[in-house]
Order: structure tokens, then C-alpha cells, then sequence
């Protein structure tokens, strides 16, 4: 760790801190997500190594082991976090998977595919030239031109980042 990094972490306002990760845990929560799994990933996000024990989980937000433990199983069956074992040590640390939201989005954009497939076979079964049967086929449509536009979106991120890692300036 650089000398600026520790000074910046010794000055770093503990209860602002707690107040964004229960402010982001919030927002997933309106996303969908689950209560518990929300503020355990905001926790780890928030990390400056993206990883924490169970116990570190525990003592940060004030909750208990097996909250902890039900949320991480949450997080792992979808993907957002990840387990690997301390050297020398029976403890897991728990692990926000790097390029997260680019894998997530990438997982969606398979579920948009297989709804766009799905509603095509609803349009053929209702009668394309019906009212539902149109709606059927405008919303596949829709989802086939969101898959077009992400592919080029997470396109243009990857470029993104390749010139921010080479210290370029940042296009777009």
C-alpha cells in the first residue's frame, strides 16, 4: 500500500462509509435483491480489497454469522461473489469477482435471448396478426435490438478499460 493510500484510509470517515453501503444496499434492494445479500455485497464492494471473512462481514455490519453465511450463499448462486481460503488458515474470505457488472450484464443479456425466443414462440402461437400476437412479436423485437445495443455497449467498455489500464485517455 502507498503512502497516500494509508493516509487516505486513516482519514477515511467510517460512518460515511456505513452510510453509503447501507444507501447502495437500498438501491439493490429496490432492484430486486435480497435485504441481507445486498448489504453483504455493498460491504464487500466497498472494500478496499473486495474481500472479507465472515467475521470482518459480522463486525462491520452488525449482523449475525448465519446472516452472513445466507447472504454469501445468496451472492455465490448468483455469481456476484466468490470463496477462496486464507493461506495457512480454515477461514474463507469472501470475494467480489472482478469485471463483476460486466458478467452480470453479460448473464442478462443470455435471459434477454432466451425471452426474446420465448415470446417469438408466443406470437406464432397466438396468430402474428392478432393484437397479442403482434404485442408478442414488438416485444421480442424490443429485446433483440437491447442484445444488438449491449453487445456494442460492452464492446465500447472493454475499450474503455484497456485504455484506462494503458493510461490513455478515455474515449466515448
Amino acid at each position: 500500500m502507498t503512502r497516500a493510500a494509508a493516509e487516505e484510509l486513516a482519514g477515511r470517515d467510517e460512518d460515511a462509509v456505513s452510510r453509503f453501503i447501507e444507501r447502495f444496499a437500498a438501491e439493490l434492494v429496490e432492484a430486486g435483491l435480497q435485504r441481507m445479500a445486498s448489504r453483504v455485497f455493498a460491504a464487500l464492494l466497498a472494500s478496499d480489497t473486495g474481500s472479507l471473512t465472515s467475521a470482518e462481514l459480522a463486525e462491520q455490519l452488525r449482523i449475525s454469522p448465519a446472516a452472513v453465511s445466507g447472504a454469501i450463499r445468496y451472492l455465490s448462486q448468483v455469481h456476484m461473489v466468490g470463496r477462496e481460503r486464507e493461506p495457512g488458515s480454515r477461514r474463507d474470505r469472501y470475494q467480489v469477482h472482478t469485471e463483476l457488472w460486466y458478467e452480470t450484464i453479460t448473464r442478462r443479456d443470455q435471459v434477454l435471448t432466451r425471452w426474446e425466443q420465448t415470446l417469438r414462440d408466443g406470437a406464432d402461437a397466438l396468430g402474428r396478426h392478432t393484437p397479442a400476437g403482434e404485442r408478442m412479436a414488438e416485444t421480442a423485437d424490443f429485446f433483440e435490438y437491447l442484445q444488438v445495443e449491449m453487445l456494442a455497449i460492452m464492446d465500447r467498455w472493454r475499450e474503455r478499460q484497456i485504455a484506462r489500464r494503458e493510461g490513455r485517455a478515455e474515449a466515448g
